[in-house]
């Protein structure tokens, strides 16, 4: 049996969730530290400069980006294959993980979850109501009007589970986190894509874990998460007091 391997970073992550679902789906066993990256110590800035998660670390390496790691994870770990092996289709794949990191990130999580819920569990600031709004009705709409045209009917983007469908379908459980409901009217593809997404085991089986942790304050996570008997890392890279990033996205 494979090593456990080392993930640093909160539940409550798209691209930590991304990584989480990647090593489901490639039967890799983890333990982890799961903090919001604004807890972390000065060790936490040492193993992620940029002071973001997740953070990766196991036999051979540290790494610090969803992407790098998914990326590694596949080459040392090829089965089950979960990048296209065509040439055209795996750059298609990556081309939607990057969409999905920085244009759908800076929508949906710096302007809907980090005002929803970030901003007030970690800060105890306020949700600014019209940045949320502004977001929902005038740049969402415009993400989801590009993805309905790349949705397939049924199935999966390139016929089985890829990295697309890892990260679009991680990205995308922030707006629902966030109680953002998508009109299946206005885009039944993506919608309904999305349904098959969430309903993969290596996805449903953290929502129990993602209900809990958006009603527990930070701090407490931890705890929480040893109740339910998540695989925890035996020390911790947390800090009492956040402190705030080195970059926004």
């Amino acid at each position: 049996m494979t090593h456990p391997v080392r993930i640093i970073g909160s539940y409550l992550s798209p691209f930590v969730r991304k990584v989480l679902v990647f090593l489901d789906l490639k039967g890799i066993p983890y333990q982890i530290d799961p903090i919001i990256p604004f807890f972390g110590d000065d060790r936490f800035s040492q193993v992620s400069p940029l002071r973001r998660v997740p953070v990766l670390i196991d036999d051979k390496v540290t790494l610090s980006d969803s992407s790098v790691i998914c990326q590694y994870l596949e080459d040392r770990h090829p089965t089950p294959a979960l990048y296209p092996q065509d040439i055209v289709k795996r750059a298609e794949a990556r081309w939607l993980e990057e969409y999905s990191d920085t244009r759908m990130a800076e929508v949906f999580i710096w302007r809907i979850f980090n005002q929803v819920a970030i901003g007030p569990a970690v800060w105890e600031e306020p949700a600014n109501s019209d940045v949320v709004e502004r977001a929902r009705e005038q740049e969402l709409p415009s993400i989801m009007d590009y993805l309905e045209q790349k949705m397939p009917s049924s199935g999966f983007i390139f016929g089985t589970v890829s990295i697309a469908d890892v990260s679009l379908g991680a990205m995308f459980r922030n707006v629902m986190l966030s109680r953002i409901t998508l009109d299946a009217t206005r885009w039944p593809k993506t919608v309904y894509y999305l349904e098959r997404v969430h309903s993969l085991d290596s996805f449903a089986k953290l929502f129990p874990i993602e209900h809990r942790l958006i009603r527990t304050p930070p701090r407490q996570h931890r705890a929480v998460l040893a109740e339910l008997q998540v695989p925890l890392t035996k020390d911790s890279y947390a800090a009492e007091s956040p402190r705030r990033g080195l970059m926004r996205t």
